[in-house]
């Protein structure tokens, strides 16, 4: 079970290395539990102390160097220099250890103005010997580390670390290579000396009350399934859900490769290892117990699941039984903590065949395998309240005259601007391939191929199932397209992001550059994508972060948010499909809608009724727990 835990502390795997001269280690302690704190002495000395709930180890951070190349992966290394050691930190929930990573560099960077005492000095103190832990990060830590590196970058410095010290002091190389993209996130990046030496406080985006509640629950042990309509953040909590949890233990899947992509996972089929899951169980069974596809099953502790509402019934319930079997196990799901996500009023489950597929909620297990159902209501997409009731009413397939008047009179928007096209959105992927084609092709000028490097070209159809961008972009002057990849949200350059390209760069890579809706300019480069194999294997993609975007598909345009979209309803063929389209766009004034046909918003019954339940079971819940306090404070004034 995890608890709550504090900023400048730790829970995670240690190992502890004593290096001889060369830098190898020649004794080694791993300590697979361990508390690991950051504290100041009786000398208000900061101090890393490592606790395996006998006796603590305490380091003291004077000379030390940070490798945080595997933050992300809940990874990193402290190197005491004078002491010949270095402290090796894995299995850590990712975010935290971030947020421990930025604490002790900015306070150590803020403390580098006071003057250590003597060896001498402390003797002489006598005092007795305490530890405190270092308190939350506050703004005159950030104002004290940013006046030391305004004076270590100052031409005439005074007395005090030099920039060669600081960088020595904090494991910083000068880098003459340009930096990988996949290491940008380096906690420690704050601290690199520059022409602008300003720290900042990490501040994470704020969850909601609702978005607090699912994660408590998470970290508090329980199986949780949480839904909401399109834009209530569930994508984004699941992020943090999954940066809150051990990596080694905790397997991120989603329904389909594109989701899998946004949250860092793997396909929850790939994760499985049974195929469709069509065959016997026996076979099932036999097909998870294969080298790679095994260590999956043994290891998890916390799987996540997203884009729920596509997995169907039957598949659910064979990895239920997978799951018990493998892991000798009764318990629900092999004992295995399951986070679900998803919106059953989207996308349903896609089934080959012409068998009617059943939703995950109508399967066997689900009730035993879930304990909490969670539901965001606040919606952080659009902020147009009329919008917004509207979209809510398409999604439970309440088309009222005045929804259909507004959907019919966004068919005459104009929504192009600065040679910006609205992105057309389509129910078959077939369309969207030959729009984008012809749409290329009818542009004059010369045309500029960008290739992909795979990490492995042998498997480019795995990375292709999972990526974001295709192996081969094809752009030239005057081409639709649409960012792929948040490169800088305060300027409006995110996920989903419309632009035109004005022209290329001279030279051989010829990059483009774009103009974005935003109104931000800029000259794409090459970013990089990581994905997980089957096995542990992880496999790249560096691409420009671009797509087409004269036209997409209403599937691949989960999870995104678009400026300026145009759609055709006419083809619609699944209930939620409308919906999920039209709950794309930002606001009504960027939507243009074309032969809108009130006939084609259906929601599923089935799902309209499982929700209702949800609801009132949810009510019920709220008001016997306002009786228990009722009842507790009636109690207590008895006494």
């Amino acid at each position: 079970m995890l608890g709550h835990i504090e900023p400048s502390e730790l829970q995670c795997t240690v190992a502890v290395e004593r290096l001889n001269p060369a830098g190898q280690a020649i004794k080694r302690q791993l300590i697979r539990k361990a508390t690991v704190t950051l504290g100041r002495n009786e000398f208000q000395e900061m101090v890393l102390r490592i606790h395996d709930g006998k006796a603590p180890q305490n380091f003291m951070l004077r000379e030390f160097q940070l490798f945080t190349r595997f933050a992300k992966d809940g990874k990193c290394t402290v190197k005491f220099i004078p002491e010949s050691t270095q402290v090796l930190v894995s299995d850590c929930p990712p975010d935290r250890l971030k947020m421990f990573l930025k604490t002790l560099s900015i306070k150590h960077q803020a403390s580098q103005g006071i003057k250590p005492m003597s060896d001498r000095d402390k003797l002489r103190a006598g005092l007795p010997r305490a530890f405190e832990t270092l308190s939350p990060l506050q703004l005159k830590d950030v104002q004290k580390a940013n006046e030391l590196r305004s004076k270590v970058n100052a031409p005439v410095q005074p007395k005090g670390p030099s920039e060669r010290s600081i960088n020595k002091v904090l494991g910083e190389r000068k880098q003459v290579k340009r930096p990988r993209p996949d290491c940008d996130a380096s906690p420690v990046k704050a601290l690199h000396p520059s022409k602008k030496p300003v720290l900042v406080l990490p501040v994470a985006q704020k969850l909601s009350k609702e978005q607090t509640a699912v994660l408590n629950a998470v970290l508090s042990g329980k199986n949780v399934f949480f839904t909401g309509s399109a834009g209530t953040g569930k994508s984004f909590l699941l992020k943090r859900v999954i940066g809150s949890l051990p990596p080694k233990s905790t397997y991120a899947t989603a329904s389909t490769g594109v989701a899998a992509c946004h949250i860092g996972g793997t396909t929850l089929h790939s994760f499985a290892g049974i195929g469709s899951g069509s065959a016997p169980l026996e076979q099932c069974i036999e097909l998870a117990q294969r080298p790679g596809v095994l260590q999956h099953w043994t290891s998890c502790k916390h799987l996540v699941i997203d884009e729920i509402s596509m997995v169907e019934a039957d598949f659910f319930d064979k990895l239920e039984a997978v799951a018990r079997s493998i892991r000798r196990s009764t318990e629900p799901f092999g004992g295995i903590q399951l986070i679900v996500c998803g919106d059953f009023l989207q996308l349903p489950p896609v089934t080959k065949g012409k068998d009617k597929a059943n939703f995950c909620f109508q399967s066997r297990s689900w009730r035993k395998c879930i304990h909490m159902n969670m539901e965001l209501t606040e919606v952080r997409r659009q902020t147009d309240k009329a919008f917004i009731s509207l979209l809510q009413a398409v999604r439970v397939g309440r088309v009222t005259e005045e929804v259909t008047a507004q959907l019919l009179r966004s068919a005459n928007h104009s929504i192009e601007r600065d040679g910006i096209l609205a992105t057309r959105l389509c129910t078959h992927k077939d369309d969207v391939e030959i729009t984008n084609e012809n749409k290329l092709k009818q542009l004059p000028g010369p045309m500029r191929v960008y290739e992909a490097v795979d990490s492995d070209p042998m498997l480019f159809q795995t990375i292709d199932a999972q990526s974001p961008v295709s192996r081969l972009l094809q752009l030239k002057v005057g081409a639709q397209v649409m960012l792929t990849k948040n490169l800088d949200v305060q300027r409006g350059l995110v996920n989903g992001a419309r632009g035109v390209v004005v022209d290329f760069q001279p030279g051989n890579q010829g990059l483009p550059r774009v103009r974005f809706l935003c109104g931000a300019v800029e000259v794409i480069k090459r970013e990089r994508w990581m994905f997980k194999a089957s096995g542990g294997l992880y496999l790249s993609r560096q691409q420009l972060p671009l797509k087409l975007a004269w036209a997409i598909s209403i599937h691949k345009s989960q999870g995104m948010t678009l400026d300026c979209v145009e759609i055709s309803l006419a083809r619609v063929f699944e209930s939620g499909q409308a919906y999920v389209a039209l709950s794309r766009a930002r606001s009504l004034e960027g939507l243009r809608v074309m032969d809108f046909d009130p006939r084609v918003v259906q929601a599923n019954q089935d799902v309209l009724l499982f929700y209702k339940r949800l609801r009132k079971e949810r009510l019920l819940m709220q008001s016997s727990m306002n009786d228990f306090v009722g009842q507790s404070n009636k109690e207590n004034s008895r006494w």
